[in-house]
């Protein structure tokens, strides 16, 4: 197993939630830490997807401008050197 460094809080949750994780951990025997590490990893994974998609739409959005630019003035060029 692998031996991740592990920090003990204190966090206040609504009691719903709670519960909620606890009828989690009793379905899929794991503890309560674990739900909620398990769910914090989720949202966190889920954030990293948001900003690589939102990272490659900027860079897809530059590439296509910088094509546009070059074709534009390899085009000019063509045309001033025929």
């Amino acid at each position: 197993a692998l031996n991740i460094p592990v920090r003990k809080i204190t966090v206040s949750l609504p009691a719903e939630l709670v519960e909620f994780a606890d009828r989690l951990a009793e379905q899929s025997r794991l503890s309560r830490s674990q739900v909620m590490s398990r769910a914090l990893a989720q949202v966190r994974a889920s954030e990293e997807e948001r900003l690589a998609a939102e990272g490659y739409r900027f860079y897809a959005q530059e590439a296509e401008e910088f094509a546009a630019e070059s074709s534009r003035a390899v085009a000019e060029a063509v045309s001033h050197a025929g």
